[in-house]
């Protein structure tokens, strides 16, 4: 890779680092959609493999709630996990190109939904088969664009889950929906030692990044700095969803 790659993802992984540490998520969501500028979805997702697996088990153990997150998740995890290897091809395959136009729209989505507040409750009796359902959903979308956050988010949010608990819950699932995506990836032959160097930098990247960010969360308002995060992923899902488009219509 030329060094100015390496610059690049250095500083897209620094940037998803820093989110992550004021906010508690957001590493392959702003990496993904920062590296699709300058590579393709495959692409950037076997750079955010290695960082997003190291982060979110660190962040699936750093709290008390693992056994009860197990037990509550456990169908959205299994859906996910299962949607994405039966989706193993949509990266790569003959609609591979069509991926940074979705990735754009689910970023757009993802912001305006966030943005708008929208609340959603799920009951005790219904969240197994609700989380079921959902996990496959989110997996089918993950599987094709590498974004683990819809409809999956909304969902551990309606769930009436506390914020220390739903921050454990957010590493326990990236880290079940990474590795499944990561096996996808090996098998493919797409993750391999060419990725170790650039996995490498990104991950040192974002551990800097998610550091500043956790000294800052303390120092700065986290509604406001999410509110400006969420502008910025819509603008940049407009970006990528234009791009895309211009790039099939050619």
């Amino acid at each position: 890779m030329p060094d100015s790659l390496l610059i690049l993802i250095a500083a897209a992984f620094a940037l998803a680092g820093f989110v992550k540490g004021v906010i508690g998520l957001g590493l392959p969501t702003v990496s993904m959609g920062l590296l699709a500028v300058a590579m393709t979805p495959v692409q950037a997702l076997t750079l955010v493999i290695m960082p997003a697996v190291v982060t979110n088990i660190w962040q699936t153990f750093a709290g008390p709630y693992l056994r009860d997150i197990f037990r509550r998740l456990w169908p959205l995890m299994l859906g996910t996990a299962i949607a994405i290897w039966l989706g193993g091809g949509l990266m790569t395959g003959q609609f591979a190109h069509y991926a940074p136009v979705v990735l754009g729209i689910l970023l757009v989505a993802y912001a305006l939904v966030s943005l708008g507040k929208l609340q959603f409750t799920v009951t005790p009796a219904h969240e197994k088969w609700v989380g079921g359902v959902v996990g496959v959903i989110t997996g089918t979308i993950a599987a094709a664009t590498g974004i683990q956050v819809i409809p999956s988010m909304p969902f551990m949010q309606s769930i009436g889950m506390q914020k220390n608990e739903l921050v454990q819950a957010l590493g326990m699932y990236f880290t079940v929906a990474t590795a499944a995506q990561a096996f996808n990836l090996t098998s493919a032959g797409l993750l391999n030692a060419s990725t170790a160097l650039p996995g490498v930098i990104g991950m040192v990247a974002a551990f800097a990044g998610m550091f500043i960010g956790q000294a800052a969360r303390d120092r700065m308002q986290p509604e406001a700095f999410r509110r400006w995060f969420l502008i910025a992923m819509l603008l940049l899902g407009i970006y990528l969803t234009g791009n895309g488009i211009h790039a099939i219509l050619k």
